[in-house]
């Protein structure tokens, strides 16, 4: 159960109608109906678990990620509670750099990773009073975490890599949010710690792989945020277990995520938490790196099935999708028709509702714009080989994905504000989708299996 004085607000991104009767929202996106006095209990928007009932409530808001914590009223845990596993090879300045960002509040582990100077290597753990753990065969990053969280003595641990920044305060701020006996993993924002004088450099420091945004969430598949990057992670101890699958070498953070999802355990991204990661910002390792994110979706489709798809959509919204991507002259009655089916099977699930058809209105809407979105990722980044090709040969494909990548690079423009010019930046945008994409699927012909490339069709309720 939530401890007593334990607070919960309204995640962002969620809607209230009909006076706070009905939430719109969560992970995945989904409609509470709140009883009474659920709704006068959540009157402000904020809910203070003071008995049975409150922490209840509190519990199922937070399940459904329709609420979040409010960490700032818990009281702190202290940095005794937690080891550093830190797992590094090769990178001495990059180490040196993170330790004093800790500035020896925190008991740390420095695991070496059989690198090349493993004495210069124990030297800068040694100057910092790290502890150092060699290890003489290179088991990669995942296998050097799990090394680390072997001689965790303590409650909670938290894994670094050698190329973040993160101080105490942050981490205190992470731990907060163990308060909460379901949270097994938390996660901060990563931002750029420096994006130099380089187009790349500028395009990451807005668009980074490892920054999921400035909105905290629950962490699910499926959901807004799926996924949380291992290059920071507080986690609780004995809800690891042997910690990551040391035979990923990629993909192994998802993977730690789902399995801890699939046996009931909360993951929450703390996006008011930063740290600050070294991106590579010469065009050669960028793309490099693109790619092998890429490959890590076909290892995970054959331990998670359809959790990994790059889309997931209800049979109207795929077909609503496939009748845009015709662009015959049935296309725009049959996504008018389509939507009408969905805005009237929303009517009828939300009887209760003040304004069902508005609502339904709304929420047909958002998911037209959603399954829109997805199409257009699926053509620009996860098909796009395939795209090209057919654009080749048919006017329809070249016209789609035009507009498609118009509209996403107007999009994310406005979104992101990047300090980069239009120009640059729709190109670093389209070499990121196509370095993702071809290793997405040089990953599926190395698996022999297609099943990371399909999207997951699911009835809606």
């Amino acid at each position: 159960m939530l401890p007593a004085g334990f607070a919960v607000r309204l995640a962002p991104g969620v809607r209230a109608r009909d006076n706070g009767r009905i939430l719109i929202g969560g992970a995945p996106t989904r409609v509470n109906h709140l009883s009474a006095r659920a709704r006068d209990l959540m009157r402000d928007g904020t809910l203070v678990v003071t008995d049975p009932t409150t922490g209840r409530l509190a519990e199922r808001l937070l399940d459904s990620g329709m609420a979040e914590p409010v960490t700032a009223l818990l009281p702190p845990i202290g940095l005794d509670q937690v080891t550093c596993v830190v797992p590094v090879r090769d990178r001495p300045l990059g180490l040196d750099r993170l330790l004093v960002s800790l500035d020896n509040a925190v008991r740390v582990i420095v695991v070496d990773d059989a690198s090349v100077d493993p004495e210069r290597m124990a030297k800068v753990a040694g100057r910092h009073g790290a502890d150092f753990k060699p290890l003489h065969r290179n088991v990669g990053p995942a296998g050097a975490r799990n090394a680390g969280l072997r001689e965790v003595a303590t409650p909670f641990v938290v894994f670094v890599d050698s190329d973040v920044m993160i101080d105490a305060e942050a981490v205190r701020s992470l731990l907060r949010h163990l308060h909460d006996p379901k949270v097994a993993l938390v996660a901060p924002r990563i931002r750029g710690l420096d994006d130099g004088d380089s187009w790349i450099g500028h395009y990451e420091a807005a668009r980074s792989s490892l920054d999921l945004g400035p909105d905290s969430a629950l962490v699910r598949p499926h959901s807004t945020i799926s996924w949380v990057p291992s290059a920071v992670v507080v986690a609780r101890v004995d809800a690891l277990g042997a910690g990551f699958d040391a035979s990923m070498t990629v993909g192994e953070d998802v993977d730690l995520v789902w399995r801890l999802d699939a046996e009931g355990w909360r993951v929450r991204y703390d996006a008011d938490a930063v740290a600050r990661h070294d991106h590579r910002t010469s065009l050669r390792n960028w793309l490099g790196r693109k790619a092998f994110y890429g490959t890590g979706a076909a290892p995970l489709a054959a331990r998670h099935g359809g959790k990994v798809a790059p889309a997931v959509l209800t049979p109207i919204g795929a077909a609503t999708a496939a009748a845009v991507l015709a662009q015959r002259r049935w296309s725009a009655p049959a996504v008018g028709l389509l939507s009408g089916v969905m805005a009237w099977r929303l009517t009828r699930a939300l009887n209760n509702s003040e304004h069902p058809v508005r609502t339904a209105t709304e929420l047909t809407a958002l998911g037209i714009s959603a399954n829109l979105a997805q199409l257009m990722h699926l053509l620009l980044r996860h098909w796009w080989p395939a795209a090209a090709m057919g654009a080749v040969f048919s006017r329809r494909v070249r016209r789609a994905l035009v507009i498609a990548a118009a509209a996403d690079t107007i999009i994310e423009w406005r979104r992101l504000a990047p300090d980069l010019g239009a120009f640059r930046f729709a190109i670093a945008l389209r070499l990121d989708d196509a370095a993702y994409g071809a290793g997405l699927l040089t990953g599926a012909v190395r698996g022999r299996s297609l099943s990371a490339l399909l999207p997951h069709i699911h009835r809606s309720r």
